[in-house]
């Protein structure tokens, strides 16, 4: 498991609350990112925005909305690379071009790829947020009932779970995002944004 070879990663928060954190990666665009505040503005819920600094930058209102709702965001680095993929200098020169957009000392490595070498290069700066719940509503092979069930069988105190404001994601997030949420409220979890 990756976990264990990252432990100066975030992977999930306290378990001794009932607490949920709803992440939300590859935004925003305004086909759904909106959809999404409208959503959680309904359940009062705030969540995490890991932005993608070329859509902030195509998208400007849209990253505007996020963060006058009151949700918190996340550098999602500005091109969405993965990071075994690229050097170190590069890797860090798109994450601070991400940076120049998203004010945040928050990041996730797109994919959840990161060397070893780029971790200790953020590590001073940021705050490195992984997950321990993936939603999969990204993979079009699956139905969106499975992305529900990946979510709510998943989800425990302290979790941070991922879902994409993303066109590929949509039709799964739209039915697996407000199904996840009324099922955990009924629980007794509260959703919180990410400091």
């Amino acid at each position: 498991m990756l976990r264990i070879f990252y432990n100066e990663l975030i992977w999930r928060f306290s378990v001794s609350e009932k607490k949920i954190y709803l992440t939300f990666d590859d935004g925003p665009i305004p086909e759904i990112t909106p959809w999404v505040l409208s959503v959680l503005e309904k359940y009062q819920i705030k969540a995490t925005f890991f932005c993608i600094g070329d859509n902030v930058k195509k998208h400007p209102e849209v990253y505007q909305e996020i963060l006058t709702k009151g949700h918190a965001v996340g550098n999602h680095t500005f091109n969405h690379i993965k990071g075994w993929n690229f050097s170190t200098e590069a890797y860090i020169e798109n994450t601070k071009e991400c940076a120049a957009l998203v004010n945040s000392n928050l990041f996730r490595p797109p994919y959840g790829r990161i060397k070893k070498s780029q971790i200790k290069a953020l590590l001073p700066n940021y705050k490195i947020i992984m997950w321990d719940v993936l939603s999969q509503d990204y993979d079009k092979l699956i139905s969106k009932e499975k992305v529900y069930r990946n979510v709510i069988n998943g989800a425990r105190n302290g979790s941070i779970i991922v879902f994409h404001d993303s066109l590929k994601a949509a039709e799964r997030l739209k039915y697996a995002l407000p199904k996840s949420i009324e099922y955990l409220l009924k629980r007794g979890f509260v959703f919180d944004s990410i400091s």
